[in-house]
Protein backbone atom coordinates (compact mmCIF):
# COMPACT_ATOMS: atom_id res chain seq x y z
CA UNK A 1 0.00 0.00 0.00
CA UNK A 2 1.15 3.44 -0.58
CA UNK A 3 1.76 5.92 2.29
CA UNK A 4 -0.89 8.60 2.80
CA UNK A 5 1.89 11.24 2.18
CA UNK A 6 2.06 9.86 -1.04
CA UNK A 7 -1.78 9.69 -1.79
CA UNK A 8 -1.92 13.05 -0.42
CA UNK A 9 0.88 13.86 -3.30
CA UNK A 10 -0.98 12.82 -5.98
CA UNK A 11 -4.83 13.53 -4.83
CA UNK A 12 -2.98 16.73 -5.37
CA UNK A 13 -1.35 16.32 -8.39
CA UNK A 14 -4.42 14.88 -10.28
CA UNK A 15 -6.41 17.99 -8.92
CA UNK A 16 -4.37 20.70 -8.95
CA UNK A 17 -1.45 19.98 -11.79
CA UNK A 18 -0.48 21.23 -14.93
CA UNK A 19 -4.43 21.31 -15.77
CA UNK A 20 -5.82 24.03 -14.57
CA UNK A 21 -6.42 26.56 -11.85
CA UNK A 22 -8.98 28.76 -9.93
CA UNK A 23 -11.80 29.80 -12.31
CA UNK A 24 -10.84 34.21 -12.23
CA UNK A 25 -14.02 36.07 -10.45
CA UNK A 26 -13.54 38.90 -12.48
CA UNK A 27 -15.04 38.41 -16.05
CA UNK A 28 -12.58 40.02 -18.35
CA UNK A 29 -9.74 37.89 -16.31
CA UNK A 30 -11.83 35.14 -16.46
CA UNK A 31 -12.21 35.43 -20.56
CA UNK A 32 -8.83 35.83 -20.72
CA UNK A 33 -8.20 32.80 -19.13
CA UNK A 34 -9.98 31.05 -21.08
CA UNK A 35 -8.63 32.23 -24.45
CA UNK A 36 -5.45 31.34 -23.31
CA UNK A 37 -6.33 28.04 -22.48
CA UNK A 38 -7.56 27.42 -25.77
CA UNK A 39 -5.55 28.65 -27.80
CA UNK A 40 -2.23 27.01 -25.73
CA UNK A 41 -4.58 23.54 -25.32
CA UNK A 42 -6.89 23.48 -29.03
CA UNK A 43 -9.71 21.59 -26.72
CA UNK A 44 -11.98 22.13 -30.18
CA UNK A 45 -9.01 19.73 -31.58
CA UNK A 46 -9.51 17.16 -28.58
CA UNK A 47 -13.44 17.41 -28.74
CA UNK A 48 -12.82 16.12 -32.63
CA UNK A 49 -10.52 12.94 -31.32
CA UNK A 50 -13.51 12.38 -28.94
CA UNK A 51 -15.96 11.82 -31.76
CA UNK A 52 -19.09 13.50 -29.14
CA UNK A 53 -21.69 14.84 -30.21
CA UNK A 54 -25.31 16.21 -28.75
CA UNK A 55 -26.39 13.38 -26.94
CA UNK A 56 -22.95 11.73 -26.09
CA UNK A 57 -21.99 10.58 -22.91
CA UNK A 58 -18.01 11.35 -22.06
CA UNK A 59 -15.92 11.18 -19.00
CA UNK A 60 -13.56 14.09 -18.32
CA UNK A 61 -10.88 12.26 -15.80
CA UNK A 62 -9.13 14.85 -13.81
CA UNK A 63 -11.04 17.82 -14.99
CA UNK A 64 -9.63 20.20 -12.84
CA UNK A 65 -11.51 23.13 -12.77
CA UNK A 66 -12.83 22.88 -16.08
CA UNK A 67 -11.75 24.65 -18.89
CA UNK A 68 -11.99 22.08 -20.81
CA UNK A 69 -14.81 20.39 -19.54
CA UNK A 70 -16.51 23.38 -20.85
CA UNK A 71 -15.87 22.22 -24.49
CA UNK A 72 -17.06 18.90 -23.78
CA UNK A 73 -20.47 20.29 -22.30
CA UNK A 74 -21.06 22.56 -25.11
CA UNK A 75 -20.10 19.06 -27.69
CA UNK A 76 -22.77 16.87 -25.84
CA UNK A 77 -25.57 19.54 -24.96
CA UNK A 78 -28.48 19.50 -25.18
CA UNK A 79 -29.13 15.84 -23.97
CA UNK A 80 -25.93 14.58 -23.42
CA UNK A 81 -23.70 14.14 -19.99
CA UNK A 82 -20.17 14.81 -19.23
CA UNK A 83 -18.83 12.75 -16.02
CA UNK A 84 -16.30 15.28 -14.31
CA UNK A 85 -13.75 13.19 -12.45
CA UNK A 86 -10.93 15.07 -9.84
CA UNK A 87 -9.56 13.56 -6.79
CA UNK A 88 -10.40 17.19 -5.14
CA UNK A 89 -13.37 18.04 -3.63
CA UNK A 90 -12.19 21.70 -3.80
CA UNK A 91 -11.53 22.09 -7.48
CA UNK A 92 -14.74 20.21 -8.37
CA UNK A 93 -16.32 23.41 -6.87
CA UNK A 94 -14.55 25.28 -8.95
CA UNK A 95 -15.81 23.31 -11.54
CA UNK A 96 -19.22 23.57 -10.74
CA UNK A 97 -19.17 27.37 -10.83
CA UNK A 98 -17.56 27.36 -14.10
CA UNK A 99 -20.05 25.38 -15.70
CA UNK A 100 -22.78 27.70 -13.84
CA UNK A 101 -21.18 30.60 -15.24
CA UNK A 102 -21.10 29.15 -18.64
CA UNK A 103 -25.13 27.71 -18.50
CA UNK A 104 -23.63 23.69 -18.90
CA UNK A 105 -24.57 23.08 -15.38
CA UNK A 106 -27.08 20.72 -16.03
CA UNK A 107 -24.64 18.95 -18.85
CA UNK A 108 -22.06 18.01 -15.93
CA UNK A 109 -21.93 15.90 -13.76
CA UNK A 110 -18.80 16.28 -10.93
CA UNK A 111 -17.17 13.14 -9.41
CA UNK A 112 -14.81 12.40 -6.27
CA UNK A 113 -12.94 9.35 -7.17
CA UNK A 114 -9.88 7.65 -5.45
CA UNK A 115 -7.08 8.25 -7.28
CA UNK A 116 -6.65 4.78 -8.35
CA UNK A 117 -9.91 3.97 -9.73
CA UNK A 118 -11.68 5.58 -12.53
CA UNK A 119 -15.13 5.74 -10.77
CA UNK A 120 -17.46 4.89 -13.83
CA UNK A 121 -19.63 2.95 -14.05
CA UNK A 122 -19.87 -0.39 -16.81
CA UNK A 123 -20.91 0.05 -20.29
CA UNK A 124 -22.37 3.73 -20.30
CA UNK A 125 -19.54 5.79 -22.16
CA UNK A 126 -18.80 6.82 -25.51
CA UNK A 127 -15.66 8.22 -25.14
CA UNK A 128 -13.37 8.63 -21.67
CA UNK A 129 -11.05 11.46 -22.19
CA UNK A 130 -7.22 11.89 -20.08
CA UNK A 131 -6.12 14.75 -20.28
CA UNK A 132 -2.49 15.97 -18.80
CA UNK A 133 -3.27 13.28 -16.40
CA UNK A 134 -2.32 9.78 -16.87
CA UNK A 135 1.22 10.38 -16.08
CA UNK A 136 0.33 10.69 -12.69
CA UNK A 137 -1.47 6.97 -12.09
CA UNK A 138 0.64 5.06 -10.27
CA UNK A 139 -0.28 1.92 -12.05
CA UNK A 140 -1.16 3.78 -14.90
CA UNK A 141 -1.45 0.11 -16.86
CA UNK A 142 -4.22 -1.55 -14.17
CA UNK A 143 -6.12 1.68 -14.43
CA UNK A 144 -6.64 1.92 -17.73
CA UNK A 145 -7.76 -2.23 -17.67
CA UNK A 146 -10.20 -0.74 -14.83
CA UNK A 147 -11.58 1.77 -17.08
CA UNK A 148 -11.81 -0.28 -20.28
CA UNK A 149 -15.46 -1.97 -18.89
CA UNK A 150 -16.96 1.62 -18.73
CA UNK A 151 -16.71 2.05 -22.49
CA UNK A 152 -19.69 1.17 -24.56
CA UNK A 153 -19.60 -0.71 -27.69
CA UNK A 154 -16.66 1.19 -30.14
CA UNK A 155 -15.90 3.79 -27.13
CA UNK A 156 -12.74 5.59 -27.28
CA UNK A 157 -9.87 6.25 -24.61
CA UNK A 158 -8.17 9.81 -25.64
CA UNK A 159 -5.07 10.40 -24.19
CA UNK A 160 -3.84 14.09 -24.56
CA UNK A 161 -1.06 15.58 -23.21
CA UNK A 162 2.78 16.79 -23.21
CA UNK A 163 5.21 14.92 -26.11
CA UNK A 164 7.61 13.76 -23.09
CA UNK A 165 5.07 12.00 -21.50
CA UNK A 166 3.71 10.33 -24.83
CA UNK A 167 6.22 6.81 -24.44
CA UNK A 168 5.09 5.93 -21.16
CA UNK A 169 1.68 6.48 -22.04
CA UNK A 170 1.91 4.54 -25.80
CA UNK A 171 3.41 1.61 -23.61
CA UNK A 172 0.58 1.31 -20.60
CA UNK A 173 -1.83 1.42 -23.42
CA UNK A 174 -0.25 -1.37 -25.53
CA UNK A 175 0.01 -3.63 -22.14
CA UNK A 176 -3.34 -3.06 -21.32
CA UNK A 177 -4.82 -4.36 -24.17
CA UNK A 178 -5.89 -0.59 -25.91
CA UNK A 179 -5.02 -0.62 -30.16
CA UNK A 180 -3.63 3.20 -31.14
CA UNK A 181 -6.34 4.50 -33.81
CA UNK A 182 -5.11 7.38 -34.68
CA UNK A 183 -2.84 10.18 -33.47
CA UNK A 184 -2.23 14.17 -33.85
CA UNK A 185 -0.32 16.82 -32.31
CA UNK A 186 -2.28 19.63 -32.21
CA UNK A 187 0.36 22.16 -30.74
CA UNK A 188 4.12 21.53 -31.19
CA UNK A 189 4.79 20.75 -27.23
CA UNK A 190 1.13 18.03 -26.80
CA UNK A 191 -0.19 15.22 -28.81
CA UNK A 192 -3.92 13.71 -29.28
CA UNK A 193 -3.71 10.11 -29.38
CA UNK A 194 -7.13 7.67 -29.85
CA UNK A 195 -7.59 4.34 -28.63
CA UNK A 196 -10.15 1.44 -28.51
CA UNK A 197 -10.04 -2.13 -26.75
CA UNK A 198 -8.37 -4.57 -28.65
CA UNK A 199 -11.07 -6.65 -30.76
CA UNK A 200 -13.98 -4.37 -29.87
CA UNK A 201 -16.26 -4.05 -32.54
Amino acid sequence: MRSALLLVVVATALGCGSKDVEPATNGSNAAREEAQFDAERRPDLIVTALGVKPGSRVADIGAGSGLLTVHLARAVAPNGKVIATDTNKEVLGMLERRLTRAGLANVVEGRAVDPDKPGLEAGQYDAILLSEVDHFFTDPVQWLKDVEPALKPGGRIVIANRIHHRAQAMDAAQKAGLVLQSETSPVPTNYIAVFVVKGAK
